[in-house]
């Protein structure tokens, strides 16, 4: 899954990337609404979370043009206002969820994991293919009933092969969502991964490689 945090706030902004990152997420950052705008128009992102009192481009404008593009990206919305009347209003704009500042770190995870899910096509709670089970709110994989224990990069990177359902997988598409837009697309971040995931998951290997293509879980 990646998400856009868009935060006036550096400290918070860079708090709320790096918890994320450390849920397995590939997180950008914006610190205005129109670096939001620029990034949203170059990079597709599942979630973003954005707060409303931004500068140069208002949270407001920056919602109303991701819901004109009709881009698939859920939108959870921060404010410092807990009004019924400013949450009515930020959800009129389009806003798919909305969340009062201060909040408690894990109901974020939760509530940006619950908008990732509907940015996608529907897909069971737990994942699970040729044995390997992986459930992404517990961050757990299993094989054969046995715990797998990844790394970050490699859990994103399984996930993502999962929900393929057996469909082949780009390096650019596992680049674009297992990894922040820091990333060197030229790196090979990504054969080095599945070559742990492989690794780690055991014999019989589950990951193919599909040259010149990517690699798909059949």
């Amino acid at each position: 899954m990646r998400v856009l945090v868009v935060e006036d706030e550096v400290l918070l902004a860079d708090a709320i990337a790096e918890g994320l990152r450390q849920e397995a997420l590939a997180v950008d950052i914006a610190y205005d609404g129109a670096a939001a705008l620029e990034r949203m128009g170059v990079n597709e992102y599942d979630v973003l979370v954005l707060d409303r009192d931004l500068p140069r481009v208002h949270g407001d404008e920056v919602c109303r043009q991701v819901v004109a593009a009709g881009w698939d990206t859920r939108i959870l919305m921060l404010t410092v206002s807990g009004e019924i009347a400013d949450r009515v209003s930020g959800l009129s704009l389009g806003a798919d969820d909305y969340l009062v500042k201060p909040f408690a770190f894990a109901e974020l995870v939760a509530r940006v994991r619950a908008l990732g899910r509907r940015a996608r096509p529907a897909s069971p709670p737990v994942l699970a293919r040729t044995g390997i089970s992986l459930d992404p709110g517990r961050r757990e994989v299993f094989r054969d009933g046995h715990y797998v224990s990844l790394s970050k990069k490699e859990f994103a990177v399984l996930e993502e092969l999962l929900r393929a359902g057996g469909t082949v997988v780009s390096t650019e598409q596992l680049l674009e969502r297992a990894w922040d837009e820091n990333i060197d697309p030229f790196t090979n971040v990504v054969r080095v991964a599945v070559m742990t995931l492989r690794r780690k998951l055991g014999d019989p290997p589950v990951v193919e490689t599909v040259p010149g293509i990517g690699y798909r879980i059949p």
